[in-house]
C-alpha cells in the first residue's frame, strides 16, 4: 500500500474518533466519515462525510465541520505523531446519499407492487 493510502486509512480512523467522540457540537451527531483521500504530496486530505437530516441540518453540520478543521488537524497531528499533518477539507459524500435515495425508491416501488424482485 502506498504512503498516501496508508495515511488516508489512519486519518479516517482518527477523524472518525475525533468527530464522533471529541467534538461536542450537537450539529455533528449525525455525521459519519465515509472516506479520506490524501494528495500525493501529503499536504491535503479531503474527508468525505455522510450527514443525515434535512438540507438545513446538513448545511449546519458542514459549517460546524469547517469551523473545526484546524482543531481536527491539530488533534490528528498529536494523536498520530505527525510533524506536518495534512490540511483537512470536509466534503459531503453525495455518492452514499444517492445510493440511499435509490434504495428508498426501490423499496417504495417494491411496496407498491410496481417492482418485482426475482431470485
Amino acid at each position: 500500500m502506498r504512503r498516501p493510502e496508508r495515511l488516508a486509512q489512519s486519518l479516517r480512523e482518527e477523524i472518525t474518533e475525533i468527530v464522533g467522540y471529541e467534538l461536542e457540537d450537537p450539529r455533528l451527531e449525525t455525521v459519519t466519515v465515509t472516506d479520506v483521500r490524501v494528495s500525493e504530496d501529503l499536504r491535503d486530505a479531503k474527508v468525505y462525510v455522510l450527514i443525515e437530516g434535512n438540507e438545513q441540518e446538513i448545511k449546519e453540520a458542514m459549517k460546524a465541520l469547517q469551523h473545526a478543521e484546524k482543531y481536527v488537524r491539530s488533534q490528528v497531528a498529536m494523536n498520530l505523531n505527525i510533524h506536518h499533518a495534512p490540511h483537512i477539507h470536509f466534503a459531503r459524500d453525495t455518492v452514499e446519499e444517492k445510493a440511499g435515495r435509490i434504495d428508498k425508491i426501490l423499496e417504495e416501488l417494491k411496496d407498491n407492487g410496481e417492482l418485482v424482485v426475482e431470485n
